[in-house]
């Protein structure tokens, strides 16, 4: 079941203690002031999105995070049978599917990029099990999206494996901030998305590849039997952990 919007923004509460109404009457008052909804999470405020230039007195800060990536296999090939409203409509219920699991788990939805996305976990809202609380969205991804794609694919015959998700994640420290001179962009960077965005690209349809870091804080809920892949970009092969549908009776 999924929960109910946030009445207040949980990035202000959790870091300043203050209740920035985010819903209701109350809200107006914020509204007024430029105080709304994130995009990327609608239980943040859009103070919450410059966050640490206002507080923190940075451009960018160094954090423990959790980064998620997910692709929709396939979208390029099925653009060949597909008319252009059901590959608009497959790509939109991809995107809220996929925002829908993220925010469900007080994950930040940071970018879509084409039929992929890309989340960012413990940042602004802070969360001691930011690895689980993202292997939680990943497989609630897979779920809801298997039941949306069933049903977009009614009517036409779709090859196994087509306009599935791939998902790679990995854990560790990040550098998130604003980046660019000309054109600013809000995203996280560094070794831990790079590693990410290479472990979903190697990730099947329907898999989700995990590191070691990611494994270890989610304690029994992933295998501990691990693949060495080799990703582009790394000398030597990272041992990669497949959490998609291990120990599905005690789901973290």
């Amino acid at each position: 079941m999924n929960k109910s919007p946030s009445k207040i923004c949980k990035g202000c509460w959790q870091t300043l203690h203050f209740p920035v109404a985010l819903r209701g009457p109350l809200s107006i008052p914020f509204r007024m002031v430029g105080l709304r909804p994130s995009r990327m999470n609608p239980n943040i405020c859009t103070f919450c999105e410059l966050a640490f230039t206002r507080i923190m007195k940075a451009r960018n800060v160094t954090i423990d995070a959790t980064v998620l990536f997910a692709d929709l296999r396939g979208y390029t090939s099925a653009s060949e049978y597909l008319a252009p409203d059901q590959m608009t409509s497959t790509l939109d219920a991809f995107y809220d599917e996929c925002a829908e699991a993220i925010w469900e788990y007080d994950g930040l939805l940071n970018k879509t990029i084409g039929d992929a996305i890309m989340a960012v976990f413990n940042f602004p809202i802070r969360q001691d099990d930011h690895a689980a609380q993202a292997l939680r969205a990943a497989r609630q991804m897979q779920r809801r999206w298997g039941v949306r794609r069933n049903e977009l694919s009614k009517g036409f015959d779709l090859d196994e494996g087509a306009l599935c998700i791939g998902i790679g994640m990995a854990s560790g420290s990040v550098s998130f901030g604003e980046f660019g001179q000309s054109h600013r962009d809000l995203t996280a960077i560094g070794t831990v998305v790079n590693t990410a965005a290479r472990a979903q690209s190697v990730a099947r349809a329907g898999q989700i590849l995990v590191t070691r870091a990611v494994r270890d804080q989610c304690e029994n809920a992933v295998s501990n039997k691990g693949a060495k892949y080799d990703l582009k970009g790394f000398a030597a092969p990272t041992e990669l952990y497949d959490a998609a549908e291990y120990n599905a009776e005690r789901r973290v």
